[in-house]
């Protein structure tokens, strides 16, 4: 039987032009959606939690582990999309350079990552882990909103579309997939909802 995965975006961030993106926690309302979805019934299904590197992450995956008693283990290539080249970027610029970043996907925007290597890396470190993990349940994989998406037109075998983002409302969904053979069984949900 496949193994069950459940991406999950971190909810709401403190934004600050003076701490790296990376940097960024979650805010108190990210940290309260974050603990509303605790309530999801798959949540007693996890066996293993992974997060990226990035703070945001890490601190949803905290709650989450706190929840279940499990450890998580933090992988870097589970991080978003490399926007270091221009950092910090008002509301509506970051979301016209995004939209670029989806429609030009072989292309570096303002010297991002290119979201076709970052799908590449994205879809190559759930592949890590489904091999490296041992545990026997569904696993929670805590990550960001655009490699998420990345990672979903990977499994719906649709091509790269800004058209599958998350929902504009601040993060904090989900979606459960399998690698073998590639599925997504829904499109995102919001974690804080049942």
């Amino acid at each position: 039987m496949p193994r069950m995965f459940y991406f999950i975006t971190h909810p709401n961030v403190v934004v600050s032009r003076d701490v790296p993106v990376p940097r960024w926690p979650l805010s108190e309302t990210g940290r309260r959606r974050m603990t509303a979805g605790l309530r999801q019934p798959w949540i007693s299904e996890l066996s293993a939690i992974y997060s990226s590197t990035e703070q945001k992450a890490i601190d949803g995956a905290e709650i989450l582990a706190a929840h279940t008693g499990l450890h998580f283990s933090q992988v870097h290539d589970l991080g978003e999309n490399d926007r270091s080249a221009t950092g910090f970027l008002p509301p509506d610029e970051f979301e016209a350079v995004a939209d670029q970043f989806f429609a030009q996907s072989e292309d570096s925007v303002r010297g991002w990552e290119t979201a076709r290597n970052a799908q590449r890396r994205i879809i190559d470190a759930a592949r890590g882990i489904a091999t490296e993990d041992h545990t026997q349940g569904a696993i929670a994989i805590v990550s960001h909103g655009a490699v998420g998406t990345l990672l979903y037109c990977h499994l719906a075998g649709e091509p790269i579309s800004r058209r599958w983002d998350q929902p504009p409302n601040g993060g904090g969904n989900y979606y459960a997939f399998q690698l073998e053979p590639p599925r997504a069984f829904c499109w995102w949900k919001p974690f804080d909802e049942l």
